[in-house]
């Protein structure tokens, strides 16, 4: 699984697009629109730190945590930043179009909520949308407006984008989504397998400062946008261990590397590992290991 995709990363994956600093300078948020012919067949799984809604025209399957969809016919995507999700193109024959945005950037003209509570965005919700031939030709007037209207230099042309995005998401909530998701027939595997390399992300701790992000189960059934009773399933069922234990033990062994490797204080280390005071790192590591945090450090000198 990869690390979570920043606007920066998307430009850098994508070397042919438009670059964004003249965009982003305006502080009015980012905006940019594309053809689907700059994007790649296969995208890693992973979440954004930006929105993306995307007209699909070409086959292919879109995969989250525990569910998959096929694409086999024009189709309406919509992803946030908090549901992670990777596409594998079917064939070359890709075409469409896509904006990328941020929250900022909607919100600038009127308030419309958290983007990520709408039916559209939200965890839970459902973010693809089938088009008949009528719907696809309304969309894609709205994205070849938002092409033009980008390139021009018409000075409330931002003002124009947003208003062609409101249009685009009304229209869609007119719509009815899709239904045909499948879940895997490994999911379990699949689940196990994504919280482990989630897992593994986290380390090493490289300073106190790049403190542990996720924590809980809870935590790290959110990043995988599954509920936590699933993943806690899904572990137990593949490596015979709860979720709870993996993160206890691979905290356990990150704290062992800390205490022998580096010069860091106890303190640090504790900090660096997401607890909120070093006696409480001190009892979890007694708890768990017998010693405490000084007694390994001392005999390993």
């Amino acid at each position: 699984m990869e690390s979570k995709e920043t606007l920066q990363g998307f430009y850098a994956r994508n070397a042919s697009t438009q670059r964004l600093e003249h965009i982003t300078t305006l502080g009015v948020g980012h905006f940019n629109v594309f053809t689907r012919e700059s994007c790649s067949l296969m995208t890693p799984y992973s979440r954004r730190d930006y929105f993306k809604i995307s007209l699909i025209i070409g086959k292919g399957k879109l995969h989250y945590a525990d569910k998959w969809i096929y694409v086999d016919r024009p189709a309406l995507l919509f992803s946030n930043p908090i549901v992670p999700y990777s596409w594998e193109a079917d064939d070359e024959d890709q075409t469409g179009w896509f904006c990328l945005f941020t929250d900022q950037f909607l919100q600038n003209g009127a308030r419309l909520g958290n983007l990520q509570d709408s039916q559209l965005f939200k965890i839970g919700g459902t973010p693809m949308f089938f088009v008949d031939e009528e719907q696809q030709k309304t969309v894609s007037d709205i994205f070849i407006k938002m092409m033009t209207e980008i390139q021009s230099e018409y000075i409330h042309k931002y003002d124009m984008l947003r208003t062609c995005l409101h249009l685009l998401i009304h229209e869609t909530m007119k719509m009815h989504p899709a239904e045909s998701f499948e879940p895997y027939q490994n999911a379990s595997h699949r689940v196990a397998s994504l919280f482990m390399e989630l897992l593994e992300r986290q380390f090493p701790i490289d300073s106190p400062e790049a403190f542990l992000k996720l924590k809980t189960p809870n935590d790290y059934a959110q990043s995988l946008s599954i509920h936590v009773n699933s993943l806690n399933r899904s572990v137990k069922e593949m490596t015979g261990k709860t979720t709870s234990q993996q993160i206890t033990s691979r905290i356990i062994q990150e704290a062992n590397a800390l205490l022998k490797h580096t010069d860091w204080n106890i303190s640090e280390i504790a900090y660096g590992l997401g607890f909120e005071e070093p006696a409480y790192f001190t009892n979890f590591f007694k708890k768990q290991t017998g010693m405490t945090p000084n007694a390994v450090r001392i005999a390993h000198v």
